[in-house]
């Protein structure tokens, strides 16, 4: 390029009176004209854009990857919390391994990646609001739709961004010029939550009930995601409202069977309420519309699954939380006493005798263990899918793993890991705990068990069980409802979290759940202590209270901050 600069630098010297600079004035291959976006048409194209970036999937080649930015937070909310080890082995995906072991640093790449593709996100939205304010041929009422769905985005990509970060800008159209790179360059010395909520709200006042087509979310998602917001500020009696107000709506219900929630055949079901829409064999290139922030998630051999990659293994934590009392109710004190029986350190050619004991039914569509049957590929075989079980133990995920009878439909022809699996971001269940938890803080304890009553009806469902090729239970699946009456407020508040933690397990929720609970620093040192004698790299591990609540400010993001002689961004607090 240099040599090429120079040779015509001097030609255009050499003949000085034929070269002019009109040269310079080229557009740019494989870009679009800002004036060509201002109609309805590239307001709509601009629109998708940022919906694309829910999935947190750059390019093969962008600066972060899906499973950095992904939706669901396996790293952020799993790994780094008592739900899931990083899995595989020592030498895979170093970055993940210092995150899961608490050597949390700014220079971590995975915390830049989810920083980039959620501004990426913002951006998006930002240009969608820009380009609306000058198209002409938009009616007032697509006008304020589209300003809807892209604020609804926009709270959400910063709601992403508060609840990892906290201290973090808040970018809008008024402040962003994709002209001016110092536009965005705003410090962090405000709590954003009101502009989040102001976004949100804004969404809610004005989106439908009903979308024609599923992804776009409706008054209801903007109302759950709000009242969500609310409960991260423990604002118990303005999420009550909106929470409520998708119970009166009678538009959602819980499905018949727990794992209608995470297969592809029941995709944007009546549980339903906010779904990361993914699909395949749609012509993108390479199966980027798949669920690729999954993408390393998977066992790593055996029964014709996948030969990759053996990341996000459940803990025996978490398989304990499964373990019920004859009488089917949780163990809410002593669960992690004892560690239901696994085939650690057993060969799958080598005889096992499976745990008996009484377990929550949910126990069997969120880990793959042996003897039980791992979806419609057979019985999980225990050892053999598992890449290292003295690192990683013996279990496997399974939530957001595609069936057999996905393979050629609803996976991606050239890597069947790229699957047509939504991720379900917010759905009724949500909203039924929620509302249990606001009971518990500030009304009636009574309310509160009926809602997670609710939940543990339908998880006790028997056409719901995971089944033996015999058409037997798999396992001595024994659950039912709260009877009694909670007799304290902090009886109902362990029940109500447990339960949370119970439904919706693997799902990226539970760090963020524990620390917007208060109860990271206690809960999290308890499972480093027990776990650090199962695996030696979480011993000594120790969340640093007023510190690890939070991740740090990328080190890159700081250092680019910088305008003029200033630094905009400050570091959170012990980084």
């Amino acid at each position: 390029m240099k040599k090429t600069l120079f040779i015509s630098s001097v030609l255009c010297l050499a003949v000085a009176s034929s070269c002019s600079d009109k040269f310079l004035d080229v557009q740019p291959k494989a870009a679009l004209a800002v004036t060509t976006l201002q109609n309805k048409v590239g307001v709509n194209s601009l629109l998708i854009g940022a919906y694309a970036l829910l999935d947190g999937w750059a390019t093969p080649e962008g600066a972060y990857r899906s499973y950095q930015a992904g939706a669901d937070n396996w790293v952020y909310g799993s790994v780094a919390s008592d739900d899931a080890y990083k899995g595989t082995n020592a030498g895979d995906q170093p970055p993940i391994s210092l995150i899961e072991q608490g050597l949390i640093q700014s220079d971590n790449v995975y915390f830049r990646g989810k920083w980039r593709g959620m501004y990426d996100g913002i951006a998006r939205t930002n240009d969608v609001l820009q380009t609306l304010a000058v198209a002409k041929d938009v009616t007032d009422a697509e006008r304020a739709q589209i300003t809807a769905e892209a604020r609804f985005l926009r709270g959400h990509y910063h709601f992403e961004l508060k609840k990892m970060y906290n201290m973090v800008p808040y970018i809008d159209e008024k402040v962003y010029n994709p002209n001016d790179l110092e536009s965005t360059k705003v410090p962090n010395n405000e709590d954003i939550w009101p502009k989040i909520v102001a976004d949100l709200k804004a969404a809610y006042d004005v989106l439908p009930t009903k979308q024609s087509q599923v992804g776009r979310p409706t008054k209801w998602a903007a109302a759950a995601t709000l009242a969500k917001a609310y409960l991260f500020q423990k604002k118990y009696a303005e999420a009550k409202v909106l929470l409520e107000g998708i119970v009166a709506s009678g538009q959602y219900r819980l499905m018949p069977n727990y794992h209608d929630n995470f297969r592809a055949a029941t995709n944007n079901n009546a549980e339903s309420i906010f779904e990361v829409q993914y699909s395949v064999n749609d012509g993108a290139s390479g199966g980027e519309n798949g669920n690729a922030g999954s993408t390393l998630n998977y066992p790593y051999g055996g029964g014709g699954v996948t030969t990759c990659c053996g990341f996000f293994q459940p803990s025996q934590n978490l398989v304990n939380a499964f373990k019920t009392s004859a009488n089917g109710l949780p163990l809410l004190d002593t669960f992690n006493n004892e560690d239901l029986t696994s085939d650690q350190g057993i060969e799958s050619d080598k005889p096992f005798t499976p745990y008996a004991g009484p377990v929550d039914p949910r126990l069997d569509w969120t880990v793959g263990r042996r003897g039980v049957q791992y979806l419609d590929w057979g019985v999980h075989p225990g050892k053999n899918y598992v890449r290292d079980q003295a690192y990683g133990g013996p279990y496997s995920p399974k939530k957001h793993v595609m069936y057999r009878s996905d393979v050629g439909t609803n996976t991606f022809a050239g890597n069947p890991r790229l699957n047509a699996n939504n991720y379900r971001m917010i759905r009724y269940s949500h909203v039924l705990l929620w509302l249990a938890e606001i009971e518990t803080e500030i009304g009636d304890l009574d309310k509160a068990r009926s809602y997670v009553n609710q939940i543990r009806k339908r998880a006790a469902n028997p056409d719901g069980f995971v089944k033996n090729p015999d058409g037997k239970p798999a396992a001595n699946y024994t659950i039912s409802e709260y009877s009694s009456p909670w007799g304290t407020k902090e009886e109902a508040r362990k029940a109500v979290q447990f339960e949370q933690r119970l439904e919706f397990a693997m799902e990226g929720h539970r760090r963020f759940d524990l620390v917007r609970w208060g109860i990271a620093a206690p809960t999290l040192n308890a499972y480093y202590a027990v776990e650090g004698k199962k695996r030696s790299y979480l011993n000594g591990v120790q969340f640093v209270e007023k510190k690890h609540e939070y991740f740090p400010i990328p080190i890159q993001e700081i250092l680019n901050s910088k305008k003029g002689a200033t630094i905009t961004l400050t570091q959170n607090p012990g980084y």
